[in-house]
């Protein structure tokens, strides 16, 4: 049952995002992508830090309860964040290698680029997009897997926050891809392709974690290291702009409409 639930979650998180980013025309997503890219920072930081790393860091409380003498042998807080600390150089050392890339860049969204600026970033190929992207992927199924794992309800709520992420950055990829010649059809169908991943990602990591139960505090941890890295080092910096007021005030509430859409999951989650 574990093992189906991730492989729908998976295949939910990474195909619907890629057929609902492709559904979108280039003039929509100029205007929406902004109010995309709050919403999901809102429900990356709200998974990473209201569920995943209250999970990671109870689960070494249990470990703590139920073993005592053989505490040494599982996580303590310094070396929680410490791993904390190591994803996240890791993902940015990632980005930097261009195999965990977070495109939500579209002309006409304000962004000061010249015009066809797209157009010449696609030209440096589109293949290299489908690679960071597949990467991308397989990393969000193993997250996926882990925290299926550790808590059903967790796992539904980071497949929430995967496909949060994943709309606006297929979005992205699939502009990119028509820039680089690529046709809308064939676009659609190798984003699909990088997009199952995510379940080879899943399957993997239930076979691999399910036997080495003790790392899944890690990997919830390493999990909310990518959210965070994600809504820090790219979501938030694009909305970084001087805008009217009446701008700031609707990426804030997106920003919290996203915190807050994770806390209802969870209360809807509870409630069965």
């Amino acid at each position: 049952m574990t093992l189906l639930s991730i492989i729908l979650a998976t295949a939910a998180g990474g195909l619907l995002s890629v057929v609902i980013a492709a559904s979108l025309t280039v003039a929509v997503l100029g205007r929406v992508v902004k109010s995309l890219v709050s919403l999901s920072a809102g429900v990356l930081l709200g998974t990473a830090l209201l569920h995943m790393l209250p999970e990671a860091f109870g689960a070494h409380a249990d470990h703590v309860h139920r073993i005592g003498e053989e505490l040494h042998h599982h996580p303590t807080p310094t070396t929680l964040f410490a791993t904390l600390l190591g994803g996240l150089l890791f993902f940015w050392l990632l980005e930097k290698a261009e195999l965990y890339r977070h495109a939500h860049h579209h002309e006409g969204d304000g962004h000061d680029h010249h015009h066809h600026f797209d157009a010449q970033q696609a030209g440096r190929g589109g293949l290299a997009v489908l690679l960071g992207d597949g990467v991308h992927n397989f990393c969000d199924g193993v997250i996926i897997a882990a925290a299926f794992l550790t808590d059903p309800m967790l796992g539904w709520i980071t497949t929430l926050a995967v496909a949060a992420h994943e709309i606006p950055q297929e979005a992205g990829d699939y502009i990119v891809l028509l820039n680089a010649g690529f046709t809308r059809l064939r676009a659609l169908l190798f984003n699909g392709l990088s997009g199952l991943a995510a379940v080879a990602g899943g399957v993997a990591g239930y076979f691999l974690l399910g036997r080495f139960d003790v790392l899944l505090p890690y990997l919830l941890v390493v999990a909310s290291s990518s959210f965070i890295y994600v809504a820090v080092a790219d979501l938030l910096p694009q909305l970084q702009q001087r805008l009217a007021w009446r701008e700031t005030l609707a990426q804030v509430t997106w920003l919290v409409s996203g915190l807050l859409l994770v806390l209802l999951v969870r209360e809807m989650l509870h409630a069965h």
